[in-house]
């Protein structure tokens, strides 16, 4: 038993995800993208009613759609 095996109070700490499950991990990232991406071409798409609407001014709404994907 090593280190990352157990904490100094005797509990397991295994990762999050086992490395078997990075391929779903990365789906699930990339699913992320792919989903936000979309959200921001909505959000252009939205007059300033619509806007107002949700509470987002046009500059917020601009700003929030001219950011990456990746980016939160």
């Amino acid at each position: 038993m090593n280190a990352f095996d157990r904490s100094a109070q005797g509990r397991n700490i295994l990762p999050a995800y086992p490395a078997a499950s990075l391929p779903g991990r990365f789906l699930a990232l990339l699913g992320r993208w792919i989903e936000r991406g979309r959200q921001r071409r909505a959000l252009e798409a939205l007059d300033d009613s619509q806007l107002r609407d949700i509470g987002l001014t046009p500059l917020e709404a601009r700003q929030e759609a001219e950011k990456p994907f990746w980016r939160e």
